[in-house]
């Protein structure tokens, strides 16, 4: 990656990312105008703003348009040298085809351990480790929603000032469990789904699950070890006022529990780490995700469990994956993945022209490919030694990839189900999204959004554009930042002001 520019503050500046590239992207806040000259000599033609591609060369009619070192798109009509390559100007190409891919061929060499580093956290008797302490209490239909809302309420009021050690109560409310085709094979995705988050380090193995008693999901399938004394069903109680006592007897019973949980040392191995990015722009494969990356990088040496997902944001980019699998299981497991969503996609008549959003395009990204390109780096460079199908639970450590749609609240809910007690987002455009059951570290792929948004964003990693930060360095510091905030020594912004998004679940299978 080069940097342009003697004096960011003054200078024209832009960032191309290899040598092959025939576009570069510009870095400056604002823009920049008609006539503004780098120090190579390329001229701007006209207005370009921030984040979005420069030609360096006269590009023809269907030339590749390269950024990455990989082609994004092909020129509709004939860009000059020094124009802006915007987004109309880009016709899609076709995506890697899954039969052709090489798998497990360039595996890479596991990186030199990193030992000794650890965090306080919340041991749980079956090993997984919590960063939080808290009380969740999981629906089995949405039909529940408002009597527990109300329970909640009162629990907080009334219960939780007694056990100072309970962070918080939660609510995993959805809107599954009855009026769906309970038997159809995808509803195996929604229900597991629900089943794994329940069982979060987060909670402690203290889930209390409210029914209502004539749902398709039956509740008993929620609870995790069949002790049904954790279970509250509605119907089986006569009037409101009764439903709500059994509720916060049963809440109280399980923060007395909770309460007795203490913070000691873990090893980082006992990390689960879940990588995700919203609000992508130009800057997200540059500076965010790099960084984000090299911490993933660290924590698989440290030994922990680090996951991405998002298969749109994969889809196009696969052929730099499939390489990196650590066998040829994991390679085929990965395509079979990407196989799945491409038929769902079908199904719905939608293809993956529907990714990226209007604020992405707005940001710089032209398309899913050049997205893709830049979602990828947030994997690092570490061995892919698993994959996931949505909603399933991590059972292993090292570099995972989730298989889930690219929304931020649907991957963050499948994330949730396997299991991780920390999540690192990314983000260009921002955005205030938060998770009620772990902490969710926001890094800027800009200064201008840290500045913008200086008590909503956790890390800046748009330094690295600048050159004031090197990727190492900013990737060092999200690693130590996890640690310190999995050890309650740091809170994130989202968590300081109770930012948090509603599950959101993911049901490929018919609602009837």
């Amino acid at each position: 990656m080069s940097i342009q520019a003697q004096n960011h503050n003054e200078k024209p500046l832009y960032i191309k990312i290899s040598e092959q590239d025939n576009v570069v992207i510009v870095v400056n806040a604002g823009g920049l105008p008609k006539g503004s000259v780098f120090e190579c000599g390329l001229e701007l033609k006209e207005y370009i703003p921030q984040g979005h591609k420069v030609a360096l060369t006269d590009l023809q009619q269907e030339e590749p348009i390269v950024r990455y070192g990989e082609v994004i798109g092909y020129a509709m009509s004939p860009i000059s040298k020094g124009s802006w390559i915007e987004e109309s100007l880009v016709r899609l190409p076709t995506p890697p085809r899954l039969e052709e891919l090489q798998v497990a061929n360039r595996v890479p060499e596991p990186l030199p351990p990193l030992d000794g580093y650890t965090f306080e956290g919340y041991l749980n008797k079956d090993g997984s480790v919590g960063t939080k302490n808290i009380l969740g209490i999981t629906t089995s239909v949405q039909c529940v929603v408002g009597v527990l809302e109300h329970a909640v309420k009162l629990i907080k009021e009334k219960l939780l000032p007694k056990y100072p050690n309970v962070e918080d109560v939660v609510a995993l409310t959805h809107n599954y469990g009855c009026g769906v085709a309970i038997q159809a094979p995808d509803a195996v995705i929604p229900i597991r789904t629900i089943q794994n988050i329940a069982v979060n380090p987060n909670f402690g193995g203290e889930i209390l699950v409210v029914g209502l008693g004539c749902e398709k999901l039956v509740p008993d399938r929620l609870i995790p070890d069949g002790d049904t004394s954790k279970l509250v069903t509605l119907q089986d109680h006569y009037g409101f006022s009764s439903m709500i006592e059994s509720i916060l007897n049963q809440a109280e019973e399980r923060l007395a529990a909770l309460n007795l949980r203490k913070r000691v040392t873990c090893p980082a191995s006992a990390l689960v780490v879940g990588l995700q990015c919203g609000g992508s722009d130009a800057f997200s494969g540059v500076t965010a995700n790099p960084a984000v990356g090299y911490a993933a990088d660290l924590l698989v040496r440290a030994g922990a469990t680090v996951m991405f997902s998002e298969v749109t944001e994969v889809r196009d980019a696969v052929h730099l994956l499939t390489p990196r699998a650590v066998d040829e299981s994991v390679g085929q497991a990965l395509i079979r993945e990407m196989a799945w969503y491409d038929r769902y996609l079908q199904q719905g008549q939608a293809d993956r022209s529907a990714n990226p959003t209007p604020g992405n395009k707005k940001g710089g990204l032209a398309n899913i490919v050049e997205k893709s390109l830049g979602s990828i780096v947030k994997s690092g460079s570490s061995p892919i030694s698993g994959v996931l199908s949505p909603g399933e639970k991590a059972t292993q450590k090292g570099l995972l990839f989730a298989a889930t749609p690219a929304s931020d609240f649907v991957c963050g809910t499948l994330q949730l189900a396997a299991g991780v007690n920390m999540q690192v987002f990314t983000t260009g455009r921002g955005t205030p999204y938060g998770l009620a059951v772990v902490p969710v570290i926001k890094v800027s792929t800009r200064s201008a959004l840290m500045e913008q948004w200086h008590d909503l964003i956790d890390i800046n990693a748009g330094t690295i554009a600048t050159g004031e930060a090197t990727i190492e360095e900013v990737g060092w510091d999200i690693f130590r930042m996890i640690l310190d905030v999995a050890s309650g020594k740091k809170q994130t912004w989202a968590d300081r002001w109770g930012l948090h998004n509603d599950l959101c679940l993911f049901n490929p299978a018919p609602v009837t």
